[in-house]
């Protein structure tokens, strides 16, 4: 096994570990235990980044066998002079509140208050950083008292995570870059990012969408000092492929989502991919409804890359009616989805999200969005009228449909919309509906796209390639004359496949067919005497 394969091995482990003390404390499958795993192993992991800077600038440190003996012997001047060397990313600890030292006091008395206000003071201590904004200003900090959630026994409980954090070591693994923790994030949130209830983008968008999505965005590798965006960023799959794609240390993440897990999600996910400057500009709050990110003048703020995996059906009945104003006029150009009179849920919430995503783009600004592949055909309504302006706007870049079945979650088919504001060239549709390998998962059924079928749908997109019955590259007077459809398919040519022959096989061939259908006729009219027959004997008895 390699080194990363047995680090890899070794985190999952703790994390099964951490999860295991967790059901013998009575909190399986809670719905607080979500809360207490991701919060220790982000304790553990800030602690343990801590002590590698410090070891990496104090030759020292790094050398001793007892770093909390070593630690102690400098004074606070000494040890903030150190920490003002650290970058950002890496939260400042307080010696008293390194995880050594809780080691060190687990059998103390009222031991869980011990812990509890370790983790609010590295909390406090990282506020300005390392928190996250609510729409109305709040600040959600890093930790909270985590032993509340068990009714019994806390100070054994508290104790047995300590015990299972010291046993393993994170300093090795700081080298390691995105792939490794994209692994390990996905491994850490599992059991907890599931679709509950339909609420904003509380799953995974699946690897290769995320790959793709961003492969086929970020196509110049000059790229530098720009912002990408996620108006319903869930736990942040697709803002770290897009980061990794263009350089976490070449641009600036800024995100806003209706739930607070997502958010905690989300900032666990940053700290992890060294995007730490980026969580002051994470928001918990309703983007249609109140869109966080403004411009000084008041107006929504543009980004440079926008990624999205909106809610595509949700009730938003409640403020439907505080859309409609003229402040908003604009940016729901095309309307804005009538309140159903049965079936609310049904509200289709993504043509808001895509409204505000055309709004939200920089004048070289380009952008991918998943959205249900019944969009790419609507013969009316907002749909039609998005699809409209897209084309005569030309900021359409392409279309890829994907696989059904590619979110084992949905039933519900999906394409990717890509814009591009500077495309001013023809417009690249792809089906890759016939791509890829069905799976079970769980009780679901998924499909499962190969690295090469995701290489191959990346490098046709970019290239601009037409390939017969798999991509089609159309102007955007083709789509105007096909009533704005962007589906792939209604563009293939119809291939006439023509064969030269003689007169004599001419003749034979149509001789056959005259006798097939001539033996077709006459057991046709045998059925339906035997037919009348069984009626009338039926009609007697």
């Amino acid at each position: 096994m390699t080194n990363t394969a047995q680090f890899e091995t070794q985190t999952k482990t703790l994390i099964d570990d951490l999860k295991s003390v967790c059901a013998n404390y009575g909190l399986g499958n809670d719905g607080n235990e979500f809360k207490i795993i991701t919060q220790v192993f982000l304790y553990k992991f800030l602690n343990d980044k801590y002590v590698y800077e410090l070891k990496q600038l104090e030759p020292a440190l790094a050398k001793t066998e007892n770093f909390d003996d070593a630690i102690e012997k400098y004074s606070e001047d000494d040890l903030e002079f150190l920490s003002m060397q650290i970058s950002e990313n890496t939260a400042r600890i307080a010696p008293k509140n390194l995880l050594s030292r809780l080691f060190k006091q687990q059998n103390k008395d009222q031991f869980a208050d011990i812990f509890d206000q370790t983790l609010l003071d590295v909390a406090k201590a990282n506020n300005d950083i390392f928190s996250v904004l609510t729409q109305g200003g709040e600040k959600i900090v890093l930790f909270e008292n985590i032993s509340k959630y068990v009714s019994d026994n806390r100070d054994a409980f508290c104790k047995a995570l300590v015990n299972k954090l010291v046993g393993f070591s994170f300093e090795h693994i700081f080298t390691q870059k995105f792939d490794f923790f994209a692994t390990i994030f996905e491994y850490l949130i599992k059991d907890y990012n599931t679709n509950s209830g339909g609420k904003y983008a509380e799953y995974f968008t699946p690897h290769a969408v995320a790959k793709i999505m961003a492969a086929c965005l970020v196509t110049d590798t000059n790229v530098n000092n720009v912002t990408c965006y996620d108006p319903s960023a869930g736990s942040g799959t697709l803002l770290m492929n897009i980061a990794h794609a263009i350089g976490e240390d070449k641009c600036t993440i800024y995100s806003q989502d209706i739930s607070q897990k997502s958010s905690a999600l989300l900032r666990l996910n940053l700290i992890l991919n060294n995007l730490v400057h980026s969580i002051r500009n994470i928001i918990q709050g309703n983007t249609i409804l109140k869109p966080y990110h403004k411009q000084d003048n008041g107006q929504l703020e543009q980004f440079d890359y926008i990624v999205s995996n909106p809610p595509f059906k949700l009730d938003f009945s409640d403020y439907s009616a505080d859309l409609d104003s003229k402040a908003n006029k604009e940016r729901f150009f095309a309307g804005i989805p009538n309140i159903p009179k049965t079936k609310k849920d049904s509200m289709a919430i993504y043509l808001l999200f895509i409204q505000h995503i055309m709004h939200s783009l920089t004048a070289k600004g380009k952008a991918a969005i998943v959205v249900p592949t019944g969009f790419i055909t609507a013969q009316s309504g907002i749909d039609k009228k998005i699809r409209q302006k897209l084309i005569e706007s030309k900021m359409l870049a392409g279309v890829v449909s994907m696989p059904s079945n590619i979110f084992a979650t949905t039933g519900t088919n999906v394409s990717i919309l890509f814009l591009d504001k500077t495309n001013t060239k023809d417009v690249v549709l792809i089906d890759a509906s016939n791509l890829g390998t069905k799976v079970k998962d769980g009780k679901n059924q998924k499909t499962v796209l190969s690295e090469t079928e995701e290489q191959q749908i990346i490098n046709v997109f970019n290239a601009k390639e037409a390939k017969d019955d798999f991509s089609v590259i159309v102007s955007y007077d083709e789509i105007k004359n096909k009533n704005y459809s962007l589906s792939a398919g209604q563009y293939f040519e119809v291939k006439i496949e023509y064969k030269d022959i003689s007169a004599d096989e001419f003749d034979t061939k149509m001789n056959d067919f005259e006798s097939t259908l001539e033996n077709l006729f006459t057991e046709s009219k045998g059925l339906e005497k035997e037919i009348h027959k069984n009626l009338k004997s039926l009609k007697y008895e």
